[in-house]
């Protein structure tokens, strides 16, 4: 079965656990998603069954918007619920100061990850060293912050939203906020609300086409050279720059990428998308 739909993941499961169910729900055993969210994060989480777990890499899958929670007064080695080691009181801010301090956080904006993150160091995964208690250098990574605003504050507690680039840190974000405040704080709740054009509707089938960052191309040739995978050439497109596109035929579809005069297969044979009644 191929599918791609969108799960809403619920809180303090891992992405990759939460396949389990995944698998057991549509009774099938190729399963993937793409864009893991922490345990302690709820929301949009793109999944797909069958030939479909091949096309993560060509989604649209930005902008992604988050709505969090920064606990003021909180401190975490984890900048989230899951390693608190200590709560403190602070003063209440004025809106006005934490709506400034949010805004500034807007434009490209350079920051380290969080030590407890899937950035792998020398072949593992950052969070697991960190939950070794080994040292973690991570290096400065930078991501778009396209808005950013302040929705509720109740003190101790700052409702935010904000629309970003692919791989930003919500967690960093919440900690730059902390540090702008001269306070500790962590996220206590964090929800991903779309990646792209990619929302939580029921766990709907999705049509691929509808979803993929590719333009299209016309291959002229036979549409059986195609199935058969057999060599291609650019003069067999009607798009004959270099790029990667998507080529359809009457009952399935391909990945081809055009480049230096030559043809070569991304994805092959993968079968077109029938609506569910």
């Amino acid at each position: 079965m191929n599918r791609l739909f969108v799960v809403n993941k619920p809180i303090f499961r891992s992405s990759n656990g939460y396949m389990g169910y995944v698998k057991r729900k549509y009774k099938t055993k190729k399963v993937g998603f793409s864009g893991t969210l922490d345990p302690f994060a709820t929301g949009c989480l793109i999944v797909a069954t069958g030939q479909y777990t091949k096309l993560f890499q060509y989604l649209a899958k930005t902008p992604k918007t988050y709505r969090a929670t920064l606990w003021l007064g909180a401190n975490s080695a984890s900048l989230d619920i899951e390693k608190v080691d200590s709560i403190q009181e602070v003063p209440c801010f004025k809106e006005k100061t934490i709506k400034e301090a949010l805004t500034s956080l807007e434009g490209e904006l350079s920051y380290y990850p969080p030590k407890f993150s899937a950035k792998k160091v020398d072949g593992k995964r950052a969070y697991a060293l960190a939950r070794e208690g080994k040292e973690v250098t991570l290096g400065p990574i930078t991501s778009t912050i396209y808005t950013i605003k302040l929705l509720h504050y109740t003190h101790p507690f700052v409702h935010f939203e904000a629309t970003v680039s692919e791989g930003t840190y919500i967690r960093s974000l919440g900690a730059l906020l902390a540090d702008m405040l001269s306070v500790d704080a962590t996220l206590s709740s964090l929800h991903r609300v779309h990646e792209g054009q990619f929302h939580y509707e029921d766990e709907k089938a999705l049509n691929p086409f509808t979803h993929l960052a590719l333009a299209s191309n016309t291959y002229t040739g036979q549409e059986e050279d195609l199935e058969l995978g057999k060599k291609l050439t650019v003069d067999d497109f009607k798009i004959k720059d270099d790029g990667i596109y998507l080529v359809q035929t009457s009952h399935f579809f391909s990945i081809v990428e055009l480049k230096n005069e030559e043809v070569q297969y991304r994805l092959n044979r993968i079968e077109k998308f029938k609506e569910e009644k």
